[in-house]
């Protein structure tokens, strides 16, 4: 194969999908061609691009430049194993993703919906040009391009203004982190300011230096990731936006966050530094308590997946620690495993949180409620999207044997390595690590049994849901790709840990050690049998064998002799929906037990009041501890440069004298 083949074609993949958005936007009217020719048609070409990275990942890396950009900066472009997976992440989940946005529209969206499909593949492109940069210039073009289209999906119903200012604050977090990026790809860039990622590959500067290059590139990765403490855009934005746009964003945008954080702290530069892990591992775990906490007290669906997004990334983030922790001890087979833990939740999550943020998106499609509290029953009304969310539910609370279980199985058994690591402190704090990692994986399956119990269990709260409708044929098609993929995640580990290995080799020099002793392929081995081994296929064999025979038993002994008859109702014959437990009561615990996360509002009426009013509003404390003292500070900063400037050409000269005669009497001293 040519060694630019590859790349050209994903290069025209992308540009395939501007000339769609294209299309998209001039037929603006045309429902039928939007909607079922080319969103469906963008999503063959999410596939053609799957299909490309998987090839990339078993052949060398190529690189492109292209004939535009600024004089003497052209765009250059390369495909290596590390971009490879991330572009089959970003495409095996957008398919699914288009085919649902396919069956998603509405006639009554009109012109926005053409404005959408153009800004929808933009976002898609410009998220593959973030993959195949090989220069700060190109990435810094396709980033800020990716922040922009995805800021005017985010504010489609800009009409509302609680949507307008979750978008302006997802910009403004987007474009700062954007400026730190590229503070850190100048220091890298060094002295002869040569932006190309080869050049930051041999940049070879002090350590203060390449500390400060990683931190840049932590606190400007860190805040399109939603990590702690610049998370605070996510369940903002993620809520505001269509719900196709949420999955996508928290899907598969989060992941070019995730990437670019691999990309300088494994890639470009070389000295892995051991607090450097330390500190990831850090805020990795303080995001994932922070967003597993929060996530289990919320009463809207989307803000609920919008911070399990961020619980979700900070153990993607403690994986990336922990390998670099191994990394900087030479411990490699060690830091292969991690890494692997961390690229396999990547993908796992793209996944599973897009499915779940689709089924949220059906049930608000069909009642047009997102609070929990008016929620219930639905599975009756609703039974593909409710199956289909229960494999999404069951894979993010991290239950064998879908893919969640996989990747934060292997993340617990690198910390049962970290004893070895040669430094006393780490050997004290790692096990403490370990150990909130099982309380977030509890947490979470907490948050999911609420969610899937409150949206779609026990009897419907409001009269209208006995209205509701299943998803079109399109968004099941949607669902049913994303909901196969956790699946298949799960039941194929060594398939998966096979297609990561070319990553791993390229940033660590080693791969993850497998014992195949242990047993065949269907067996999934770290490194010794004796000590960990788990097989999915034996697993869900065994689910569905037990389920059959307990399923066949009944039937056969109790079949002939069973009536149907109501339900025990408690001595209450006249139960309702409003009788159910609510979200508010299902995790009241955790509200109790973490109440120091939390800045509460609560109002309880008074034993006279004739129309009683409960209210309980939990809310992010730093958001007040941090946000509004710098928002303060900017506003008092405003009201100086405001009195500064009168507008007056008295008032300008006088200052002009002025600081003549400071200069000349400082001069003169």
């Amino acid at each position: 194969m040519d060694s630019q083949t590859l790349i050209l074609a994903v290069v025209m993949a992308a540009l395939v999908w501007l000339v769609i958005g294209l299309v998209g936007i001039f037929r603006a009217l045309d429902f039928t061609l939007i909607s079922r020719w080319l969103f469906p048609l963008g999503a063959g070409v999410s596939l053609a691009v799957a299909l490309l990275a998987l090839v990339a990942l078993a052949s060398d890396k190529q690189e492109l430049i292209l004939p535009f950009g600024l004089p003497g900066l052209p765009f250059h472009l390369r495909l290596d194993a590390l971009s490879s997976f991330f572009l089959f992440l970003l495409g095996a989940a957008s398919a699914g993703i288009s085919i649902y946005a396919a069956g998603y529209s509405r006639k009554a969206d009109g012109r926005a919906l053409g404005l959408q499909c153009l800004l929808y593949h933009i976002f898609l492109a410009s998220m593959v040009f973030v993959l195949l940069a090989n220069d700060g210039y190109a990435f810094m073009v396709a980033w800020e391009t990716m922040a922009l289209s995805s800021f005017f999906l985010v504010t489609a119903e800009h009409r509302h203004a609680e949507i307008r200012r979750a978008g302006y604050l997802y910009l403004l977090l987007a474009h700062i982190g954007a400026m730190a990026i590229l503070l850190s790809f100048g220091v890298m860039a060094g002295s002869a300011g040569d932006y190309t990622f080869d050049a930051m590959r041999a940049f070879k500067g002090s350590d203060f230096w390449e500390t400060a290059a990683f931190l840049l590139a932590l606190f400007g990765f860190g805040a399109k990731a939603g990590l702690l403490p610049l998370h605070v855009w996510l369940p903002e934005a993620h809520p505001a936006a269509p719900s196709p746009v949420s999955a996508m964003m928290s899907g598969i945008m989060l992941k070019t966050a995730i990437y670019g954080l691999l990309r300088v702290g494994f890639d470009l530069l070389q000295a892995h530094t051991w607090w450097w892990g330390l500190l990831l591992l850090l805020v990795g775990l303080a995001s994932a308590l922070f967003g597993v906490v929060f996530s289990a007290v919320q009463t809207d669906m989307k803000r609920l997946l919008a911070y399990s997004s961020i619980e979700n990334v900070g153990l993607i983030v403690l994986g990336m620690g922990l390998a670099l922790i191994f990394s900087a001890f030479s411990m490699l087979s060690f830091a292969a495993l991690a890494l692997t833990a961390t690229l396999y939740h990547c993908l796992n999550h793209a996944f599973f949180k897009s499915l779940l943020f689709l089924s949220t998106g059906s049930v608000l499609h069909a009642t047009g409620e997102r609070n929990l509290g008016k929620l219930g029953g639905l599975i009756h009304q609703m039974p593909w999207v409710a199956w289909l969310a229960l494999i999404g539910v069951l894979a993010s609370a991290g239950l064998p044997p879908l893919n969640g279980f996989v990747s934060e199985w292997l993340l617990l058994q690198s910390f049962l390595f970290t004893p070895e690591v040669p430094h006393g402190y780490l050997n004290m704090l790692l096990p403490v690590f370990a150990g909130a990692i099982a309380l977030v994986s509890a947490l979470a399956g907490f948050t999911m049994v609420k969610f899937f119990g409150i949206v779609f269990l026990g009897q419907p709260r409001e009269e209208k849901l006995a209205q509701a409708r299943d998803a079109s044929r399109l968004s099941r098609l949607g669902l049913l790709w994303l909901g196969t993929g956790c699946v298949l995640l799960g039941l194929m580990p060594n398939v998966i840990i096979a297609l990561i290995e070319p990553v791993t080799r390229s940033l660590i020099g080693a791969t993850l050690v497998l014992d195949t002793r242990a047993g065949n392929w269907l067996f999934l081995a770290p490194y010794s049998g004796e000590r960990a081994s788990y097989s999915a296929l034996i697993f869900f064999c065994g689910i569905a064998v037990l389920t059959l025979a307990a399923r066949y038993i009944v039937h056969r002994l109790y079949h002939d002799r069973a009536t149907r008859v109501p339900p025990w109702d408690c001595g209450f014959p006249l139960q309702t929906g409003r009788m159910q437990d609510t979200s508010e009561g299902y995790s009241q615990p955790i509200r109790r037990i973490f109440s120091p996360f939390f800045k509460r509002t609560r109002e309880h009426p008074s034993p006279f009041d004739t129309r009683p009013r409960y209210l309980s509003i939990v809310e992010d404390p730093l958001w007040y501890w941090l946000y509004l003292p710098i928002v303060w500070l900017v506003e008092r900063c405003v009201r100086v440069v405001d009195f500064l400037q009168h507008g007056r050409i008295a008032v300008y000269l006088t200052y002009s004298f002025a600081t003549l005669i400071i200069l000349l009497v400082l001069t003169r001293g």
